[in-house]
């Protein structure tokens, strides 16, 4: 008798019975389609992000009780230390000597919108290196009048007249 072959126990018919050979998937597919109902149902409590619509509001400017020490920066890459003109090193010199006063200043950075990135982040990296963590940008509140938008055939227009 070989192995997977097995005499009838009840009858004289002499087959041999042969293993069966077929898998049995409907379990699998059944604790499959339980797994797959249970993640669906708890995938979107898996989600951290809160999605908040924040209301928009004008508020006037905060009056500044700190020292402030404004930065700023033209579209041809000159650094204003206030309002005077300096080079990149002598501004890391004066952010070292600021950042030791007893209580260190804030930052405010004004930069043109045609200055490079690069310096700003030189000057940002400076003062950050000095402990000089109080760095804010300004910038223009927008008008509430938007001008006319043109199309540039009668801009084109325009300049001819």
């Amino acid at each position: 008798m070989g192995f997977g072959q097995f005499k009838s126990l009840g009858g004289n018919s002499g087959k041999p019975m042969t293993a069966m050979s077929d898998i049995n998937v409907t379990p699998m597919v059944d604790v499959m389609l339980v797994l797959l109902v249970i993640f669906i149902i708890a995938a979107p409590l898996l989600n951290h992000a809160v999605r908040l619509e924040l209301p928009s509001a004008q508020a006037q400017a905060v009056p500044q009780s700190v020292e402030t020490v404004t930065l700023s920066f033209d579209a041809q890459g000159g650094l204003f230390w206030d309002a005077e003109l300096l080079q990149l090193d002598e501004v890391e010199k004066r952010l070292t000597l600021v950042a030791k006063q007893k209580t260190p200043p804030e930052i405010l950075l004004r930069a043109d919108k045609a200055t490079r990135y690069e310096l700003i982040a030189k000057v940002m990296a400076a003062a950050q290196n000095n402990g000089l963590n109080k760095i804010s940008f300004a910038t223009e509140a927008k008008s509430n009048t938007q001008p006319a938008k043109t199309s540039p055939k009668n801009t084109a227009k325009a300049a001819k007249n």
